[in-house]
């Protein structure tokens, strides 16, 4: 009798780090588990792990051990090229050392050399490309300082959208985070890429940006990351990274 083909499919989820073989097992049986769009609760499902979707709660697994995804606190003064034929100091001379044979990272979401904050590195080139694109509506939250005390409706009035040089842009989200004496903390989020789009919209409402970090891509978050560190996103945020694109 011919051996079956495929790996069990609790035994994909316990060896990709989900869980668990028991709790896999578990998964399965109480309908968490998707394989190529369609609920698995049989314990004996064998799949390819090579050409399988498995998502477990809506969110895909990523089985691929050579695919690398980063998150890096952009210092301020450093660029978000992997090389500078400058000399200037750039993302690549922080991943150099730590992140061997895997030359072809890209950057998500490029930030100018005087802002800092969350950067997303990865090899997974159908990922960077549509977190990028503005069409998929990625979420992107910035903390920006600005000189002044910022008025009551200036929030609404970035909603309603500002007249750029190269045409209209808005908000999704505005709010005032702090404020001392000469100077306010806003939060923006907004979903488009633009060239230094958040200071070109800050500095149109008479707003220029002192100082600027980003401070969320989609469901990813700096949170307490030091500037300059780096650190691997969990399965968790790369699965909610491609179901926030389609993947």
């Amino acid at each position: 009798m011919a051996e079956e083909q495929g790996v069990r499919l609790q035994k994909v989820l316990s060896q990709a780090g989900i869980a668990s073989r028991r709790v896999a097992e578990r998964m399965i049986i109480d309908g968490r588990v998707e394989v190529d769009g369609q609920i698995v609760t049989e314990l004996g499902t064998r799949v390819d792990p090579a050409v399988a979707d498995i998502r477990v709660d809506g969110s895909r697994i990523i089985l691929d051990d050579t695919m690398v995804y980063l998150a890096i606190n952009k210092p301020r003064g450093m660029h978000s090229t992997m090389s500078d034929d400058r000399g200037r100091p750039c993302v690549g001379d922080l991943v150099e050392h730590r992140v061997r044979g895997n030359k072809k990272l890209f950057h998500v979401g490029r930030l100018d050399a005087d802002t800092e904050g969350l950067l997303l590195l990865t090899n997974d080139g159908e990922l960077a490309h549509r977190l990028m694109h503005p069409s998929f509506e990625v979420p992107k939250t910035y903390v920006a300082t600005v000189m002044g005390t910022v008025p009551r409706g200036l929030g609404k009035k970035l909603k309603a959208g500002v007249e750029l040089d190269d045409g209209p842009a808005h908000v999704d989200d505005f709010a005032v985070v702090d404020t001392v004496p000469g100077k306010t903390m806003v939060k923006v989020t907004l979903h488009e890429g633009r060239n230094r789009i958040v200071r070109r919209l800050l500095a149109a409402v008479d707003f220029p940006v002192q100082e600027l970090v980003r401070t969320e891509i989609g469901s990813v978050s700096l949170g307490d990351q030091r500037p300059g560190s780096i650190r691997a996103l969990t399965r968790k945020e790369v699965g909610e990274l491609y179901q926030a694109v389609g993947l």
